[in-house]
């Protein structure tokens, strides 16, 4: 699935309507560059699983866990993980084969472990279309 949203609103808006679709176990993988809109989407994901508190990037925590929605979400911010044994140490199992949504960004870097099932979900600009513009990619 192919989305385009031409705003911040529309880019949250498409991810409310994903959180409010995601079931149990469902694992998104994020990917785009810096200042994509990839908070905001997630965000919106957040939103649309019912979560009130503020979802911000866990770039130096690895995840965030936000519990007080109608399903647990985790969103994992890997790019600091040197080795995958850091991912054991954390516990990733529990999180992506919990009853709980995980949003990661930086998969690539855990490839090796991660479950055949998950929802690949690119962000990316086109300047010449608007600096607002973005093109969402699901699959």
């Amino acid at each position: 699935m192919v989305t385009e949203t031409f705003c911040a609103e529309e880019t949250f808006a498409l991810g409310r309507s994903i959180g409010e679709k995601a079931k149990p176990g469902d694992i998104y993988l994020l990917s785009g560059s810096l200042g994509v809109g990839k908070t905001v989407f997630t965000q919106g994901v957040a939103a649309g699983l019912g979560i009130s508190e503020p979802v911000s990037s866990p770039t130096f925590t690895i995840v965030q866990e936000y519990t007080d929605g109608r399903l647990p979400f985790y969103h994992f911010d890997v790019y600091r993980i040197d080795d995958v044994e850091e991912m054991e140490e954390i516990g990733y199992d529990d999180y992506f084969f919990g009853g709980g949504v995980c949003m990661i960004e930086w998969a690539e870097l855990i490839r090796d472990i991660l479950p055949d099932n998950c929802i690949s979900v690119r962000i990316e600009k086109d300047l010449s279309r608007g600096f607002d513009y973005r093109r969402i990619t699901i699959e």
